[in-house]
């Protein structure tokens, strides 16, 4: 598995995830929800993504 497909999946789960815990808790997860939105449209903007950084910290290859 490659860096974007890593940078997918979990973006992917954190948006589930934060839907599935807003549902379940509070309405206020949808915030994590948006601040992930906000991230991928930065990164779209900047091509620069914290959490690309944090994998290839992590070893994940291109």
């Amino acid at each position: 598995m490659n860096i974007n497909e890593c940078l997918r999946l979990i973006a992917g789960v954190m948006i589930l995830l934060s839907l599935y815990l807003a549902i379940i808790f509070s309405i206020n997860w949808l915030w994590f929800t948006a601040f992930i939105g906000v991230n991928l449209l930065q990164s779209s903007l900047t091509k620069w993504c914290p959490m690309m950084a944090i994998l290839k910290k992590l070893g994940v290859k291109n």
